[in-house]
């Protein structure tokens, strides 16, 4: 039975940890270009630019000709510090540090316009939930997780249109998602009261899973006055189906003891889903004088659709190895956003943000695969641009709200920051 427990938990971990980088509630990284960074990611109003496909994808529609933006968001992964006390430790306090590593996320998008029609045409390839992890080896979180990787890459296709005179532009598009998941940590199993009840070492656990989810979105731009516009936009679910192998070794004696179920090295295929949840955001952007845009959003993440997690192992240990649902019962969450831009030249803009994100993660589902706590977010950019294209820049500092927790894995409090700098090239012809 304890075979069945690591190797279950193992995967689990795969999954839920795809947070661990994020910069949005929950799983959403909102940082998919410069511009908008620089803002806040108060951009849905405004999608002045080709990254428009990843805030409001209806902005296509009102820019001219063809352009081609390629950009990248470096993240400097989340340091996060624990005081408290965990499974592991027992009554007696610890301090702990996840390492600090660096984390590139690249965009690409394309648009083209026609002329004899008012229709745009549009190509997203961006990440929404990249990830990377890592706890030190001898941490006294090593059973729930040592490190943890989710590279993803979701394409988007898009066909924006456009009516003059209702000065209006609606869109809509296909996503689709492909994540690779990795993980490693170790397995651990209690005593019996007789022998103390601590935790005894069996062996380490790694994971590798891959899966493939369709979602579509839209979003609607109006602009009834040459000072002021408005910008919806929906991205829907997406199911991910997981499926990959569990690897476990054991490093210690007891990890190897056919009592328990467990010899020197175990595998077993596993399968899971989750999905990747809807979110709706609304935007008005302003100008009370020429040379100064302001923005200010709102978006709701409806992560009430992550109530659980649930693994299945496949043949010939399928009855024994699947697991019971791992309760998640996270809820939907708002996160409002506030940028302005202010052209100091024709060609040279300065631009500044903020943005308030709540956490969807209860305290009694919270664990150090994902610390998260409500964010503040604070932004800075400049960006150059003549007829031939532009160059933005963007850097962000996100600060969590220290989050005090008691639950079954921990009682301590989370302490976070991270910093992020960003860059996209646009070329128009």
């Amino acid at each position: 039975m304890k075979r069945k427990i690591v190797v279950a938990s193992c995967i689990a971990t795969a999954v839920v940890g795809t947070a661990s980088i994020s910069f949005g509630a929950g799983f959403k990284v909102a940082e998919q270009g410069a511009k908008a960074m620089a803002m806040g990611n108060a951009f849905a109003a405004q999608a002045d630019d080709a990254s428009a496909l990843a805030y409001n994808p209806a902005g296509i529609a009102f820019q001219k000709g063809n352009q081609l933006q390629i950009g990248s968001t470096t993240i400097l992964v989340p340091q996060t510090q624990f005081n408290g006390t965990t499974k592991l430790s027992g009554t007696t306090q610890v301090s702990e540090k996840a390492n600090r590593d660096i984390f590139i996320a690249p965009t690409v998008y394309a648009t083209a316009s026609l002329e004899s029609i008012p229709l745009t045409f549009g190509l997203g390839i961006n990440s929404f939930h990249p990830l990377a992890k890592r706890w030190d080896a001898s941490s006294e979180f090593r059973d729930s997780i040592q490190e943890i990787s989710i590279k993803p890459i979701n394409f988007q296709p898009t066909v924006a249109y456009r009516n003059d005179d209702w000065k209006l532009a609606v869109a809509g598009g296909l996503d689709v998602t492909y994540a690779q998941v990795s993980m490693q940590k170790m397995a651990y199993a209690q005593l019996p009261p007789s022998l103390g009840g601590s935790y005894a070492e069996l062996g380490t656990l790694g994971a590798d899973a891959t899966g493939t989810g369709y979602g579509y979105n839209f979003g609607l731009q109006w602009k009834p006055l040459s000072n002021l516009s408005f910008g919806a936009a929906y991205r829907s679910e997406i199911k991910l189906d997981l499926e990959g192998d569990a690897t476990y070794l054991a490093t210690t004696a007891l990890g190897a003891n056919p009592a328990l179920g467990l010899t020197n090295k175990l595998k077993s295929t596993a399968s899971t889903s989750i999905t990747l949840p809807d979110a709706i955001t609304l935007g008005v952007a302003w100008k009370p004088v020429e040379q100064l845009t302001l923005e200010f959003d709102a978006d709701r993440t409806g992560w009430s659709s992550y109530n659980k997690l649930e693994l299945k192992f496949q043949a010939p240990m399928a009855a024994a190895f699947n697991n019971k649902p791992d309760a998640k019962n996270w809820e939907d969450v708002w996160a409002y956003r506030f940028g302005a831009q202010y052209a100091v030249t024709p060609k040279f803009d300065l631009r500044a943000g903020y943005a308030y994100d709540n956490s969807p993660t209860p305290s009694t589902t919270l664990s150090p695969e994902l610390p998260d706590a409500d964010r503040h977010n604070f932004s800075i950019g400049s960006g150059l641009h003549n007829e031939f294209g532009s160059i933005d820049l963007a850097y962000m500092w996100v600060h969590w709200v220290d989050r005090t927790v008691a639950n079954a894995k921990e009682a301590g409090t989370f302490k976070s920051d991270a910093h992020l700098f960003a860059v996209s090239v646009t070329y128009k012809f």
